[in-house]
């Protein structure tokens, strides 16, 4: 079989890139390990109950606001659309200090911000202020029109030059981190870790490591489109991204492993399957982790090796516990969907087990779960490092889960008592399901430390995307980065005539 671009991975990033790609009129096939196309966002079901296997949040899906969200700009290129149920308060944060809810309208946030600490609640808005003056500038430069090649430059000056001239005023932000901006405005050391903390859920590090950008479009987004469940969880929004995909010529192969990547001459010539196919291509997008694709899809001497070696040492974010519940759920009629719990005050919030995020999907979406029952998605970071599959395993599993469960009682006293499904997930299984290095969601590049590699790699023809591409490990992020990609691989007048 022949292509002109053939993409490793279904997740979100190589699925947005294959999409645009195919509506740009390229021949693209996507090839995917298992059987379930998404990785990280991929939905399973057991014994009645559906679960999101990963990204539980999302923002700016819907239609009845405006959105720059990058995923919501793909698919409305691509004609989909996504029925979604929005809600506020967005989540409830739980310190040692007090519980509080978490507001999409900033007023009514720093009102229950002030409950627990005036003062710091004031300097909240003035943090606040600077990002969101960060996002107005470039708000009205749409993603959807970007790309990594110098062909950006004459693209923002010819279609975006006011916005241009009004983010030159916010660059000391623009390539600064989030911390930087909360030293100048924020002492209260109460609101200072709750910061560090909205950081942290964003990119995996907290506010001194984040670059401010993420922090203002997080900001700005919730803030203005506000955010939403799509009904049926992650997996309407890949079946949305694969129904575009295909309706444009795209070609999906499950159960595909790829297991090499081909190159000759320093060029990309096409993959080679597990079972044994060869799939020739002159371009192909890696959807696999930097250290996967470095690592397992490429033999060290297709790399130069300065340049390999100093890859492979790029830090990571650690892997997670993961804890799958069915519940039973009478009497929780008022339970909220989304809670983070902060365990210890003494504790960094980046302490595995210390801070565990929870999300409960079926209060919006019933048919999640089978009728009087609910489902539970909870999890917590956990190092890659002294896991193995041993006869201790299960007991490990059991115990190391118990920060979880210790969570979820501060939200449903009685959890343990409900539960008719249990399923705990450890590194060894984040890393054999989503086939990535070390289970790891992706890289920890601290903001002014280093770089993220952009989609380029030192092989002609050879890209990538996902979340080891661009800052952040959400879905906002690793759409972004597919984007980038495909509309780099085209013209500039082809993504034009599609955007406008």
């Amino acid at each position: 079989m022949n292509f002109d671009v053939v993409i490793i991975g279904s997740g979100i990033g190589g699925l947005t890139a294959g999409a645009l790609l195919a509506k740009y009129g390229k021949k693209v096939a996507i090839f995917e390990s298992h059987s379930l196309p998404g990785g990280a966002a991929h939905t399973f079901t057991r014994q009645g109950f559906t679960f999101d296997s990963g990204p539980s949040f999302y923002c700016g899906l819907g239609n009845d606001k405006p959105s720059l969200n990058p995923l919501k700009q793909v698919l409305d290129i691509l004609g989909e659309s996504l029925e979604v149920i929005p809600y506020d308060p967005l989540g409830h944060y739980h310190f040692p200090e007090g519980k509080f809810p978490v507001y999409s309208d900033l007023e009514k946030y720093r009102q229950a911000v002030a409950k627990i600490a005036p003062e710091g609640a004031k300097e909240l808005a003035a943090f606040e202020s600077k990002m969101l003056g960060l996002y107005n500038c470039l708000k009205d430069i749409p993603t959807i029109a970007l790309r990594s090649d110098w062909q950006l430059f004459p693209i923002l000056i010819t279609n975006y030059f006011p916005s241009l001239i009004k983010s030159l005023f916010q660059v000391g932000i623009i390539s600064g981190s989030a911390g930087n901006v909360m030293e100048q405005t924020v002492k209260d050391s109460w609101v200072r870790r709750l910061i560090d903390l909205e950081c942290f859920l964003l990119s995996g590090l907290k506010a001194e490591g984040t670059v401010a950008p993420e922090i203002a479009f997080m900001l700005g987004e919730r803030t203005r489109a506000g955010v939403e469940y799509p009904i049926g969880g992650s997996a309407a929004i890949i079946d949305g991204l694969i129904n575009g995909f295909k309706r444009y010529g795209g070609e999906l192969y499950l159960n595909s492993h790829v297991e090499k990547i081909i190159t000759q001459s320093e060029k990309v010539t096409g993959i080679k399957l597990k079972k044994g196919e060869i799939i020739k291509a002159p371009i192909v997008i890696s959807n696999a982790s930097l250290w996967d694709t470095y690592q397992q899809l490429l033999n060290p001497e297709d790399l130069p090796k300065k340049y390999r070696q100093e890859q492979l040492k790029t830090p990571t974010v650690e892997s997670f516990m993961h804890l799958h519940l069915g519940i039973k759920a009478e009497g929780l009629e008022n339970l909220t969907g989304h809670h983070v719990v902060v365990h210890d005050s003494h504790k960094d919030i980046t302490v595995p087990g210390n801070t565990c995020m929870i999300s409960i999907p079926s209060v919006w979406d019933k048919d999640l779960a089978p009728d009087g029952h609910y489902v539970v998605h909870a999890y917590t970071l956990e190092p890659y490092q002294g896991w193995e599959k041993n006869a201790d395993y299960e007991n490990k599993k059991k115990q190391r889960s118990q920060t979880l469960y210790q969570a979820l009682e501060k939200v449903i006293p009685d959890i343990r008592q409900r539960v008719v499904l249990e399923l705990i997930g450890t590194p060894l299984t984040h890393s054999r399901f989503l086939r990535r290095y070390q289970g790891t969601y992706g890289p920890a590049i601290p903001a002014g430390k280093g770089l993220f590699p952009s989609c380029y790699t030192p092989i002609s023809g050879l890209y990538r995307v996902g979340d080891s591409t661009l800052p952040g490990i959400g879905v906002p992020a690793v759409a972004a980065s597919g984007i980038l990609c495909a509309n780099t691989l085209v013209s500039p007048q082809k993504v034009e005539e599609i955007v406008k």
